[in-house]
């Protein structure tokens, strides 16, 4: 039913912008603040909304991602694969003003870590799926590889979501080879946000994952209760064309047939099971990685999910570079 509709709520999923009881639009480096949040807020949507009022031409390119995809759920497609999975060189960018800022490399590798657990589904919580949804509990099977750790100092206190962490010019770090490599930008966003990322179809010059450097990975600086490194798993499958489970608008669509419709956002550690106010009032699957609950109470994603991420790296797909 879901997927029925799709091209109906495409460009409005893509103007809806990401809601949360802290919204942020437009956000500056002039009006961030750099307080821990308790509640997640990802940025990633109201920074697409950016580049769409920037670039209007954005939107079709989106729109016709989307329908590939949807073609590709609909054939018998291959992945290339390196040993059974797509492998993905990843490249952090830290910019830091002090020594906690400037987060570890064995931080940085407990991230690697989850992001390999998580989509591969060795992740230790991953039994904890309840029966009802065991059916289509996925092994997305994508591997990530430390590329390398690229750091820069910097006075600035917080960077904001207008990509100026990705412009060398600007005080940031440029992108390396980001059509092949995905580069993940460690700093400290301000505003809330704990993370967002740029959906395919985006520029290069601005491709990537961000994350707020006190929830990275599992040690170090990463602050409870985003201390378990799944900010990072919730951004990346933003880059790899999922988007929030509730659809950023009530009762809206993720395009995906095996998820429930959400209401909107959950928050925390919500008790199972959670019903939802949409049609049929069916149970919502708050422990998907693309959600808003806390770390430890997100541990999945699904088939349908699973079949959307893998669409984009085939041929002719926004990220077909990462799998050659």
């Amino acid at each position: 039913m879901k997927k029925a509709i799709f091209m109906l709520g495409i460009v409005s999923a893509i103007l809806a912008g990401c809601e949360s009881d802290e919204k942020i639009e437009n956000q500056s480096e002039e009006n961030a603040t750099t307080d821990v949040t308790a509640r997640r807020s990802c940025a990633a949507d109201d920074v697409l909304k950016d580049q769409i009022a920037e670039n209007p031409s954005l939107a079709k390119k989106i729109s016709d991602i989307e329908m590939f995809t949807q073609k590709k759920l609909n054939e018998n497609f291959e992945s290339r694969l390196v040993n059974g999975v797509i492998e993905i060189p990843v490249v952090v960018n830290v910019l830091y003003r002090n020594s906690a800022e400037n987060i570890s490399q064995s931080q940085i590798q407990s991230q690697i870590d989850v992001l390999n657990k998580d989509f591969n589904a060795t992740n230790s919580d991953y039994n904890n799926v309840p029966t009802a949804f065991s059916n289509v509990k996925a092994n997305v099977g994508i591997r990530f590889v430390l590329d390398q750790v690229v750091r820069k100092s910097t006075k600035k206190t917080s960077w904001g979501t207008r990509d100026t962490m990705k412009k060398s010019a600007q005080g940031g770090l440029s992108p390396i080879s980001p059509t092949t490599k995905l580069n993940l930008w460690v700093c400290t966003i301000g505003g809330g946000t704990l993370g967002y990322a740029q959906f395919p179809g985006g520029s290069s010059a601005t491709d990537g994952v961000v994350i707020d450097s006190r929830y990275v990975g599992t040690t170090g600086t990463a602050v409870y209760p985003f201390n378990q490194g799944r900010t990072a798993t919730h951004e990346v499958g933003h880059w790899m064309n999922l988007r929030h489970i509730w659809g950023d608008a009530t009762c809206g669509t993720d395009y995906c047939n095996d998820t429930p419709s959400h209401n909107t956002a959950n928050y925390g550690a919500p008790t199972y099971p959670h019903y939802s106010s949409c049609t049929g009032n069916p149970v919502e699957m708050t422990m998907n990685y693309m959600d808003y609950v806390d770390d430890r109470a997100m541990f999945m994603f699904s088939t349908d999910q699973k079949s959307r991420m893998l669409a984009i790296f085939q041929a002719g797909g926004p990220r077909y570079s990462f799998a050659q």
